[in-house]
């Protein structure tokens, strides 16, 4: 039996579908460290743990190395140290250096985490990426944007899924984002260029260093237009077909970007743009699965179970590439207030869901997934929205076309 520790810090139902995915493949014990008390976990997924532990800080390296002590002590040696969110992953790597845990180490999680730091990789290593500058103060970030030009993109160098992330058209903006960002030394913000084009994924699979199982999903529109739109019900859509013209680019240029981050064995999600003139270049990139329901497309678009996979790859290092039989894609629900109030006002809340019938009427059976918020719940803060609607075809055009029929026809309306 594998003892698999997997670190929940928080339980959501995203980590807990990885994690309950790891708890039924046989010869797996399975224990889990979280900040949140096991009632928490479902009860179901309870039922299939052998371990747990409650710490404070489920990312803090001190409170892990505690918690995973006392696990091997309860049920023997510890052989993986599992977990998704991708704020945990440079504690996960420092407590397996520490315990001598098999799986990623602190180096290359620091790759993946300082985004300057995989930006400067790529300068040297002749990886396409977004022209950058780390900056401690306002003179700085001044003499970046004068060497650039606007519009630029300010981040922190540890971010997540774009959140923190702004545009900065003009000088004035750029001083509200450094006003609020409040950059010093030890607390630098990064600024980049702001690349004009298409935005992707490259999502993927490295083996023993091998890359072996990639996929590639359109962004409609682009991450920080929805972040920067809250009522945009934006949509993705991975195509059937990847050998085309399209994405010979960064099918050269995505594992070489992996490579050069020290990659050896795990799913990334690699996120890069084509830029009008075909030209590419790689955003960033995040040492874990992808979110946003993508493992749940590419199972669909694979026709099998991606979690599961996931799941093997991580706790017995093998992996079967899949065949990719259809196009699928989602739209992401967004709830829209009442003209002239605010989406975000304390007592908003869900009044309704219109146009499933209109829906189910013109798409049929090319819906197969979809996820509806709760009448009188509080409208979502992230990006991913209140719901979303999955759609499948072996032709990606049939795809593209429900897409647009589901975002012209559901609304998520606020009371």
């Amino acid at each position: 039996m594998v003892h698999v520790v997997f670190a929940i810090p928080f339980a959501m139902e995203n980590t807990l579908r990885f994690a309950a995915a790891v708890a039924r493949l046989p010869g797996v014990k399975l224990s889990v460290v979280s900040q949140d008390p096991i009632e928490k976990l479902p009860a179901d997924f309870r039922q299939q743990l052998d371990g747990f532990r409650q710490v404070k800080d489920a990312m803090r390296v001190a409170d892990l190395v505690a918690a995973v002590e006392g696990l091997a002590a309860q049920l023997g040696p510890v052989e993986r140290l599992l977990g998704i969110l991708e704020q945990a992953q440079e504690a996960l790597a420092a407590v397996r250096e520490q315990l001598r845990i098999r799986g990623m180490d602190r180096p290359t999680a620091r790759n993946f985490r300082d985004k300057a730091q995989m930006k400067d990789l790529f300068a040297a290593h002749g990886v396409p990426c977004a022209r950058h500058r780390l900056c401690a103060d306002a003179a700085q970030a001044l003499a970046f944007a004068q060497e650039v030009g606007y519009p630029l993109v300010g981040k922190p160098p540890a971010g997540a899924g774009a959140k923190a992330t702004a545009r900065c058209g003009s000088p004035a903006e750029l001083q509200r984002f450094l006003a609020t960002s409040q950059p010093r030394p030890g607390r630098e913000v990064l600024l980049e260029e702001f690349i004009r084009g298409r935005e992707f994924s490259f999502d993927s699979v490295t083996l023993h260093g091998q890359h072996v199982f990639h996929n590639v999903c359109s962004y409609h529109p682009t991450p920080l237009e929805v972040m920067e739109s809250p009522w945009i019900q934006w949509c993705v859509v991975l195509p059937q077909a990847l050998d085309v013209p399209e994405f010979a680019a960064i099918h050269k240029v995505g594992p070489r970007a992996l490579s050069v981050l020290g990659m050896w064995t795990g799913m990334s999600h690699l996120e890069w743009f084509r830029r009008h003139d075909g030209s590419i270049a790689v955003s960033e990139v995040a040492a874990r699965p992808p979110g946003a329901q993508f493992m749940t497309l590419m199972s669909y678009a694979c026709d099998t179970d991606m979690y599961r996979a996931f799941a093997q790859l991580m706790v017995f290092e093998t992996f079967h590439p899949p065949v990719r039989r259809y196009a699928a894609g989602a739209v992401y629900l967004r709830a829209q207030a009442p003209q002239g109030r605010p989406k975000t006002a304390p007592d908003a809340r869900i009044g309704a869901v219109t146009g499933l019938e209109e829906l189910r009427e013109t798409l049929g059976d090319l819906v197969v997934e979809t996820r509806l918020p709760r009448i009188g719940s509080a409208p979502a803060t992230s990006y991913e929205g209140d719901g979303f609607v999955v759609v499948r075809h072996p032709d990606t055009q049939v795809v593209t076309a429900a897409l647009d029929r589901v975002v012209h026809t559901v609304r998520v309306e606020l009371a």
